[in-house]
């Protein structure tokens, strides 16, 4: 039990370290939840095509933040990687 246990940790970690390297910036944000009402301040990693403006992280970055009810409000900042 304990052995499937890590191997399934490892596999995810292999997984969440593959999606950073693919990252070409990490953007800093502002979004909110309605009722009731929930602020949060956030980063994300985002790909090179999403890096060039506030606008094109946004672009990118709301989708993802609707999916778990989220509405993204700003684009702090875009810090590259690298």
């Amino acid at each position: 039990m304990m052995k499937r246990n890590a191997l399934a940790l490892m596999f995810l970690s292999a997984l969440l370290t593959a999606g950073a390297a693919n990252a070409a910036c990490t953007v800093e944000y502002k979004a909110k939840r309605d009722n009731p009402l929930k602020l949060e301040f956030g980063t994300a990693d985002l790909p090179d095509e999403a890096c060039g403006s506030a606008q094109a992280a946004a672009a990118a970055l709301a989708p993802r933040l609707a999916q778990k009810g989220w509405t993204l409000l700003s684009v702090v900042s875009i810090v590259p990687k690298g």
